[in-house]
């Protein structure tokens, strides 16, 4: 007896196929992508304490007084004439023999300098009393011309500040103003003030942790804040004579600066 044999042969479709083979790949994708993000969240915390530590914050203060060694001041040159060319020359004449008074003094160049200059236009108000009317109009009448020019000085010999704001008077200057002291370089100064702000604060952290009962490990911040002199004024607008009169140099006074640094340091517990 002859054996027969069956074969089933199955006919997918190509659509369906094709729609399986997709939807394996977005699995795969989304398998992988998940992958990826759990990584990079472990990444994140790599080399970090995600406990949080116990800490202490002290803080410290650092003052000291200096006395400054340097003096800016601002001389003005005032001038009026009915043109602009005569108030102009006039005022170029008195600034530039203030400028070398300066120099005469012990003024180095680098320590002058121009802060401003302007030219204004005079006028009055006149009113005419031949028109009978109230108010009376009144004209704007130009009268002539006003010159203003200021230099600024740095001065760095303490004794010589009178003897120089006397010199600038008796060479033209109408006024000085803004005399004021600072420090050519506060940097020393600041530096001085921080070691003893952060001594203080040191100490308080070291006496802290004792009555606490725990020990000082690493520092973990440390921030710096402060009162940086500004400079101290002598006055506003120091009025200087001298134009034909006899009188001493004026008596000033510097003074003292003070400079405070405040520290504020975190200290890891343990």
């Amino acid at each position: 007896m002859e054996e027969t044999k069956t074969f089933f042969h199955h006919n997918y479709p190509k659509g369906a196929l094709k729609a399986v083979l997709t939807l394996l790949l977005v699995v795969l994708i989304v398998y992988i992508s998940v992958g990826i993000c759990n990584q990079i969240k472990i990444g994140r915390y790599i080399g970090q304490d995600v406990v949080s530590r116990n800490t202490i914050t002290v803080s410290g203060t650092g003052e000291l007084y200096a006395k400054p060694d340097l003096a800016i001041t601002s001389f003005t040159v005032k001038t009026e004439a009915k043109t602009v060319e005569t108030a102009l020359a006039d005022n170029t004449k008195k600034m530039n023999a203030v400028i070398e008074a300066m120099k005469s003094a012990g003024i180095e160049e680098k320590d002058l300098k121009t802060t401003s200059f302007n030219i204004y236009p005079r006028y009055e108000y006149r009113t005419d009393y031949s028109v009978e009317l109230w108010p009376r109009p009144e004209t704007r009448i130009l009268v002539g011309y006003e010159v203003v020019q200021s230099l600024e000085v740095k001065m760095r010999d303490m004794a010589k500040i009178g003897e120089i704001i006397q010199a600038a008077a008796d060479s033209g200057a109408n006024q000085a103003g803004g005399l004021q002291f600072t420090f050519d370089d506060p940097n020393g100064l600041k530096s001085q003030a921080r070691e003893e702000a952060i001594q203080k604060a040191k100490e308080k952290a070291e006496l802290l942790a004792k009555q606490l009962g725990v020990r000082l490990s690493k520092i973990t911040s440390f921030n710096e804040g402060g009162y940086y002199p500004s400079p101290m004024y002598y006055d506003s607008a120091v009025s200087v004579k001298g134009m034909g009169e006899e009188e001493s140099d004026p008596q000033i006074e510097t003074g003292e600066n003070k400079i405070t640094i405040n520290v504020t340091i975190t200290y890891e517990i343990n």
